[in-house]
């Protein structure tokens, strides 16, 4: 007879273990499913062109955002962490997948860049060298990989290091266009996640309450030969976090992206 639920960590272990192992993509157990996924680096998937995000260049076109310390969650291939460095950053990058780090290291590489890549769970209490404050925290693809019972980790991770005044900018699936619309318990019952979950405004603006909203929107749809990526079935929204800490979130972790 096991008695070893004490802590909210043991807690969110337990839920993350309700998930089949094939539904696992946001815990470090997650890595190998990502590792596969970036394996081959021809695939026809528009977020493995070395383009930024179409929302995220207009945010620092615009002077919503000015160049400060940056953190790229579920990093990928680094598209987005290669422009921030561009534009006057200080990137930390950081992504589950080992496959993923090193071809974002290589186009660091080539491009002069230095960002500070680190391969691991981002949400994990022991990943100390993402400390922050960071000005910036830019999410392009990681939030609707995660479990419900991990947004408790993500909006942990937003209270530990991003900085007073700073900005989150997320993108996601929208619903109505990709991802699941099931309630969040029905992903419990069926062990899966069925590809990631759709959110609604409504939803956002509720999870992210803590946060001031500044836009929230569409992504603008991309052509192919654009410089810029960009897909309609996508969210996007920038959130600032008031000058002056005010909340405390329950302490979590994990997750994995693109």
């Amino acid at each position: 007879m096991d008695r070893n639920i004490r802590t909210v960590d043991d807690v969110m272990r337990l839920l993350d273990g309700l998930f089949a192992p094939e539904a696992d993509r946001w815990t470090a157990d997650g890595a190998s499913w990502w590792d596969g996924f970036y394996a081959d680096r021809a695939k026809p998937v528009p977020f493995f062109a070395a383009k930024p995000d179409e929302h995220l260049v207009s945010y620092l076109d615009r002077g919503l955002v000015a160049p400060g310390r940056a953190l790229d969650l579920g990093c990928g291939p680094g598209r987005n962490a290669l422009h921030l460095a561009s534009r006057g950053f200080t990137v930390d990058a950081v992504d589950l997948s080992p496959t993923a780090i090193a071809w974002a290291t290589e186009r660091a590489r080539e491009a002069g860049a230095g960002i500070r890549f680190h391969c691991g769970d981002a949400f994990a209490s022991t990943a100390g060298e993402l400390a922050g404050p960071y000005d910036l925290i830019c999410d392009s693809g990681c939030f609707h990989h995660l479990p419900p019972h991990r947004r408790i980790s993500y909006l942990a991770l937003l209270e530990r290091v991003l900085a007073p005044g700073g900005h989150l900018a997320l993108t996601c699936f929208a619903a109505g266009a990709m991802g699941s619309e099931l309630p969040d318990a029905a992903f419990y019952r069926q062990s899966a996640l069925h590809g990631g979950l759709a959110y609604t405004p409504e939803s956002l603006r509720w999870i992210f309450s803590e946060l001031t909203e500044i836009e929230l929107r569409r992504m603008h749809d991309e052509s192919s030969d654009s410089p810029l990526f960009g897909e309609p079935f996508l969210w996007t929204a920038l959130f600032r976090r008031a000058t002056q800490a005010g909340s405390t979130v329950v302490r979590g972790r994990r997750c994995g992206g693109r």
